[in-house]
């Protein structure tokens, strides 16, 4: 997802703006949802209702499950969107990586800031907010579709701007409702994006997965999406300015007294006979943000803000480069796999594997897909789980022969695989009873199987994996080199050219902490640069100043350059 931190300081703005004018009702959002709209929230939110029922009833099963739903849904999460949440929060890692839900729920609540009437307030205008998390590509494709002009060039501020403009119109031309959306708000949404969508913010997804369940979670999570957008905004204004007043200090305090001196008496400030280091520096602090032209202050904004949009453009293209080489490095990779290992991987996502095949239509087709997003839960989840994992789930199935395989003595990780997997297809085609509590399982466990699981794999088991992957370069590796190899594997099978671990928040946080990287650079040659323009004397004050905003860009440009190359 490609949403820049400048644009998600420009949506927060208009957010809180547009939102802000909408909050002075007086009844409740859903007050004035047609019958549909009831219906379809109470769907989404999997509360059960009578058909038929007259709107009354609707609204106050609406009513009742408002609170619980809307105000504090978090006590329905499963633990990945609590922790999830609490990441996003900037959490402390051990707090985040808390296995006790209650303590979780605890933690969440500590953050949470929404109540029964800003979540009502904001349904009165579902517009004002449920694009803010949309991608510029998927912003793109909703406006062509519908036929909305938008000013060139398409910034992402001006696109939201304008199909909040034309929202209304649309629904009305396509006889849908406004209030309450429905599925029609999505038709550009590829399942994919869906998916993406609900996997980047720590949200289970919908199983069995259908379009019409991944996107009333979507739907569903969307005002949250918006409202942790606008939080991580403020945040990374609030760094912004923090760095900003650090940057200023910085070249303050590379100043000689004489410096100081000469700067308060070219600004008309009074400076008292005598006066001591730390007060100079405080004295100068005190009127530097009242000064403008020729002074610290001045001087420092403009360094900062070319600082800013320097870096913010070098990390841009960092990113850019990264992605490209992420693609290299995913076709080279497939480019080596085993035909079954090809196939697993279009199999894993239900994309059709070409009946006879040869490898290079499977390598073509595998990176057609490189992005689509897997099915949830397959065969292959079990794919890179323990033996102890896999026989546990093989413990818990109702059928016979996977408990049976559980307790054979001696049984080889392959066997225990292939046995899961036979029973999870099993499974699988038979539905009822017997599928709802594999995935029961399989929902309970998301939290114990974790990639790390490799730490504790022998050599014979990494070889053994890397092999289902046509993989035997590994003559002479250490297990470190084998654990690599079936990791860098693994993450292409599972997530194609995606990477969940640099979701939205990881490149927010990610992004505004390399610009304050840069800044810091900057503020460090500053200094050095201060201090030799000190010896030459006072005379070079404002010479000093010039050129050290001047050397604070081009150490931004350093850094990025060494970015690029470590990359």
């Amino acid at each position: 997802m490609k949403i820049s931190l400048s644009n998600i300081l420009v949506l927060a703005l208009a957010t809180e703006s547009t939102v802000a004018t909408s909050w002075w009702g007086t009844k409740a959002a859903y007050n004035k949802w047609h019958e549909t709209e009831l219906e379809r929230w109470l769907s989404d939110h999997n509360v059960p209702y009578p058909t038929p029922a007259d709107r009354k009833d609707l609204e106050n099963l609406v009513k009742s499950n408002w609170d619980s739903k809307i105000a504090t849904p978090y006590h329905d999460w499963e633990t990945p969107q609590l922790q999830s949440y609490l990441k996003a929060k900037g959490a402390d890692a051990k707090t985040a990586a808390a296995t006790n839900k209650d303590s979780l729920v605890k933690q969440v609540k500590g953050y949470w800031t929404e109540t029964s009437d800003s979540a009502s307030n904001s349904y009165n205008s579902v517009k004002d907010w449920i694009f803010d998390s949309w991608t510029d590509s998927q912003l793109k494709a909703f406006a062509d579709k519908n036929s909305i002009p938008v000013p060139q060039p398409r910034k992402r501020d001006t696109m939201i701007a304008s199909i909040r403009q034309n929202y209304e119109s649309i629904a009305k031309k396509l006889g849908q409702s406004v209030h309450y959306p429905g599925d029609w708000l999505y038709e550009t949404w590829s399942e994919s994006d869906l998916k993406e969508f609900l996997d980047e913010r720590g949200v289970p997804v919908p199983q069995p997965s259908t379009r019409d369940k991944l996107i009333a979670s979507v739907r569903r999570n969307s005002r949250l999406a918006s409202l942790n957008l606008k939080d991580a905004a403020a945040s990374a204004s609030k760094s912004a300015t923090a760095a900003k007043e650090s940057l200023s200090d910085a070249l303050l305090d590379s100043w000689s007294d004489t410096q100081i001196k000469e700067w308060a008496d070219k600004n008309g400030i009074k400076v008292p006979q005598g006066s001591k280091r730390n007060e100079l520096l405080a004295l100068a602090r005190k009127h530097r943000a009242q000064l403008t032209g020729d002074n610290a202050a001045s001087s420092v904004s403009s360094a900062f803000g070319a600082a800013t949009t320097k870096a913010g453009n070098q990390y841009a293209q960092a990113k850019d480069d990264l992605s490209l080489k992420g693609e290299e490095a995913f076709d080279s990779a497939i480019s080596t796999w085993s035909d079954s290992r090809l196939k697993a991987f279009l199999d894993a996502r239900g994309v059709p594997v070409p009946q006879g095949g040869k490898k290079e239509e499977l390598i073509k087709q595998v990176r057609l897909n490189k992005h689509k997003a897997s099915t949830g839960w397959s065969a292959w989840t079990f794919d890179t789980w323990t033996v102890d994992n896999l026989k546990k789930y093989l413990s818990s199935s109702k059928d016979k022969a996977a408990q049976k395989a559980a307790k054979k003595s001696g049984a080889t990780r392959d066997e225990l695989l292939k046995q899961a997997q036979d029973s999870y297809s099993s499974a699988s085609k038979s539905g009822g009873t017997a599928y709802a509590s594999v995935t029961s399982y399989l929902a309970a466990s998301t939290n114990a199987v974790k990639d790390s699981t490799f730490d504790t794999w022998s050599d014979s088991d990494l070889k053994s994996y890397l092999d289902s992957y046509g993989i035997k370069n590994y003559q002479g590796s250490t297990t470190n080199e084998l654990k690599a190899m079936a990791r860098r594997n693994t993450q292409y099978f599972r997530y194609g050219t995606n990477n969940p671990a640099a979701g939205i928040w990881a490149s927010i946080q990610s992004g505004a902490q390399w610009v304050l990287d840069q800044l810091k650079i900057g503020a460090a040659s500053g200094r050095k640069e201060a201090e030799y323009q000190t010896q030459k004397g006072a005379d070079h004050v404002k010479e000093g100043v010039t050129s050290a905003t001047h050397r604070a860009g081009e150490a931004g440009q350093r850094a990025a350059d060494k970015v690029k190359e470590e990359l």
